[in-house]
């Protein structure tokens, strides 16, 4: 076994491959399933049922939950960790995000690599914002280096080149009051959210082991996973009522009341989507590193991962081959990189010293 100690280089490689291989697989299933007729709402519910289940299956095997709180809180007759008073609603905002991603991508007139630009680019926006709020705080007690400011940069140019070099289908995704509804329910959860990781991490007392990222993750995917079932039971609820229908909403309720052949293999394949959520969270919370690291690291992982998916279902099942543009756009991705791995080399040294003293 490969060992590593929490915090380490060699921890976040781990996770960074880890993420790799299973948002490979989950780029592989979703291009497989949807070309091969299923539609997007379809394979939204079996995807994201699956994976959410697995996720909390996981969670409460091996009781991920127990948290070791800093701070206790009665209320009445019931005492309960303070850290729940944030843990939860992140949790709820975790299933906002989840299915808004989706959602996005459904919108006619939308392209998929628009939506994926604009999700992608504004995360990495958010990792920094989130840095210069924590520091002048005083939460973050680390400086963000040059190196990290210009692998956002050369990351945001990754992202956007498609778009710059007009290779979009020339929509404004904004044009449709639908989506900048969903858009900005996906970007609000997203930055409260990735705030509520840092503050959780950046307040851990640093003399004693209190807690570790596996009871923030539990909480919030028990969380999750009911917020996101409940609403799905109530929405359920009113389409059979009130006999609701619309574009969206009739082939997400026709997915639950009459399954489509091939259902059970995508919620199959849909696990590693579950699988993905464990070193999502993990590398967001990784130890030692600010907000506009890891959120870089995140996200180039997820964009170099999509790049190989894309050249493996092309290699394997018929599909696109990345287009010169795409090339473009990983050059881009590595030089990105680059930056951080620079990042990382001072921050591992920055650490090691503050451990000696």
């Amino acid at each position: 076994m490969w060992k590593t100690e929490d915090g380490s280089t060699g921890r976040l490689i781990q996770l960074s491959l880890g993420y790799f291989v299973f948002y490979v697989i989950t780029g592989i299933s979703v291009k497989y399933f949807l070309s091969s007729g299923m539609n997007d709402m379809e394979y939204l519910v079996y995807s994201t049922a699956s994976s959410t289940l697995f996720a909390t299956s996981i969670v409460l095997a091996l009781r991920w939950y127990k948290l070791r709180s800093v701070r206790l809180i009665n209320w009445g007759s019931f005492t309960f960790p303070s850290e729940l008073l944030y843990i939860i609603p992140s949790g709820v905002l975790t299933a906002v995000v989840i299915p808004t991603t989706t959602l996005l991508y459904s919108f006619k007139g939308v392209s998929v690599m628009v939506a994926m630009v604009i999700m992608r680019g504004s995360v990495i926006i958010i990792g920094r914002v989130v840095d210069a709020i924590q520091i002048k705080q005083g939460i973050l007690k680390k400086r963000v280096y040059l190196e990290e400011n210009l692998g956002v940069v050369f990351a945001l140019i990754a992202v956007s080149v498609k778009v710059l070099t007009g290779s979009g289908d020339g929509e404004n995704p904004f044009a449709n009051t639908a989506v900048v509804v969903i858009f900005s329910s996906y970007i609000t959860a997203y930055a409260v959210r990735i705030y509520i990781m840092n503050y959780y991490k950046n307040t851990r007392p640093t003399d004693v082991k209190v807690d570790n990222n596996k009871a923030f993750f539990g909480i919030e995917q028990i969380s999750s996973t009911t917020t996101l079932f409940l609403a799905t039971a109530i929405l359920l609820l009113i389409v059979r009522r009130a006999g609701w229908s619309g574009e969206r909403i009739t082939p997400f309720a026709n997915a639950v009341f009459h399954p489509v052949p091939g259902w059970g293999w995508a919620a199959f394949w849909g696990t590693a989507f579950g699988v993905v959520a464990f070193f999502s969270v993990f590398l967001f919370m990784f130890k030692g590193r600010t907000a506009t690291f890891a959120g870089l690291v995140n996200r180039l992982t997820s964009l170099v991962a999509g790049t190989t998916s894309t050249l493996l279902f092309a290699l394997f099942f018929r599909g696109k081959w990345p287009q010169p543009i795409d090339w473009v756009s990983l050059f881009f991705i590595l030089v990105a990189v680059s930056f951080i791995a620079r990042a990382e080399k001072k921050r591992a040294a920055e650490l090691a010293i503050q451990k000696k003293l």
